[in-house]
């Protein structure tokens, strides 16, 4: 069966949002932000102690869950930089926070997301906020 790229970033964000729920996390942490890993989704998992749950292992797309002392989050790594960035505007439709490097992505809650930033760099990026939804509701 062939993923495309919507069904696989909704896998992801689903997956992220079962994990981690919609709560958000510190916003004091101002810890200096190193230069942007790269590397394999392995690799990358070995920098931040992860032993990776492999999820989606395609051509276009690797996925996995991954679980630190920090939390629960998906980490993707991807073929090529059109690929991410497909894939991260997909999956921010349904929250969470991205932490994005050159081909590889982790997403998780704020939390998170800002203690792997501590060692894997990268920049942070906000999905939609949902939380809001119902209340203007009428009829």
């Amino acid at each position: 069966m062939r993923l495309t790229r919507p069904m696989l970033a909704a896998a992801g964000a689903v997956a992220v949002l079962a994990l981690a729920g919609c709560g958000s996390g510190d916003s004091d942490a101002a810890a200096k932000i190193p230069t942007a890993a790269t590397g394999s989704l392995e690799s990358l998992a070995a920098k931040v102690k992860c032993e990776p749950n492999m999820q989606i292992d395609s051509d276009e797309v690797r996925q996995a869950i991954c679980k630190t002392s920090d939390g629960k989050y998906v980490f993707a790594t991807f073929a090529t930089d059109r690929g991410q960035r497909e894939w991260i505007n997909d999956a921010k439709d349904y929250g969470g926070h991205y932490l994005v490097g050159r081909k590889w992505v982790a997403v998780g809650t704020d939390k998170v997301v800002k203690a792997l930033q501590t060692t894997l760099g990268g920049e942070e990026e906000i999905g939609t906020d949902h939380s809001a939804h119902g209340s203007s509701h009428t009829g």
